[in-house]
């Protein structure tokens, strides 16, 4: 930690598939990963869910399976950022744009799942948001409108606006420390943070990830390694110091 930041100060940290990737579960670049073993534009687009509505909600079936199933565990980058919240007297922010639970199994409390969520379903016709663990089926009626055939994965697919970035703007201009861990630098609108606050003159920015991502130049802070060695001991360092 190079750099002192007031315990009243707001932190806002981003997250991507890297700090989940020590939990078991696969990132957008794992060889040999289920991810690998699809074309996006077959799974994760809203043309692909007009398209091939059973073929999509098969895919996400499997995903959510895993974590019901398998129950894949936050590891110590995700209880360290539980750890931060609890303690740190300002407020802590977590942008993730991961769709798993594993930040809340942790214990993080203020969390905005950018991308949306795995354990949950929407419904087209009324909008509404549901808790979902079971298999989804172009057929399953929607608990509240009980209308069939709109019920989909609360996913943001390739070509949708990501969730609450109103929220996170508004939360990004008064962060002190923008903490980035996990990410590759080339999904927008996430790449863009580190921009977004590198211009407000009190944000100190820092960069933790297993190698540099696209946009590591832009910190001001880089540190690299594993997510479950590197972030528990820069946490400790920040609530130390």
């Amino acid at each position: 930690m190079n750099v002192r930041i007031d315990k009243e100060g707001t932190i806002v940290i981003l997250t991507g598939a890297g700090i989940s990737r020590e939990s078991g579960l696969d990132t957008f670049r794992c060889e040999g990963g289920i991810w690998s073993k699809v074309n996006l534009e077959d799974v994760a687009t809203p043309e692909a869910f007009q398209r091939d509505p059973k073929m999509v909600q098969a895919f996400y079936n499997a995903r959510r399976k895993q974590l019901v199933c398998e129950k894949p565990q936050p590891n110590p980058a995700h209880l360290a950022l539980a750890k931060l919240e609890r303690n740190w007297p300002g407020r802590v922010l977590i942008v993730t744009q991961n769709i798993d639970n594993l930040h809340e199994l942790a214990g993080s409390k203020d969390i905005i799942h950018m991308h949306g969520e795995l354990m949950k379903i929407r419904c087209n016709h009324c909008g509404a948001l549901h808790l979902w663990e079971e298999d989804l089926y172009i057929d399953t009626p929607c608990p509240d409108c009980a209308e069939i055939g709109g019920l989909r994965p609360h996913v943001v697919w390739f070509g949708e606006i990501p969730l609450q970035m109103d929220d996170i703007y508004a939360a990004l201009q008064d962060a002190d420390l923008f903490m980035s861990i996990g990410t590759s630098g080339n999904v927008y609108p996430a790449a863009g943070f580190v921009q977004a606050v590198s211009g407000l003159g009190h944000c100190h920015t820092v960069e933790l990830n297993l190698d540099p991502s696209n946009g590591a130049t832009q910190f001001q802070e880089t540190i690299y390694g594993p997510a479950s060695q590197i972030v528990p001991a820069y946490i400790d360092a920040l609530l130390a110091d």
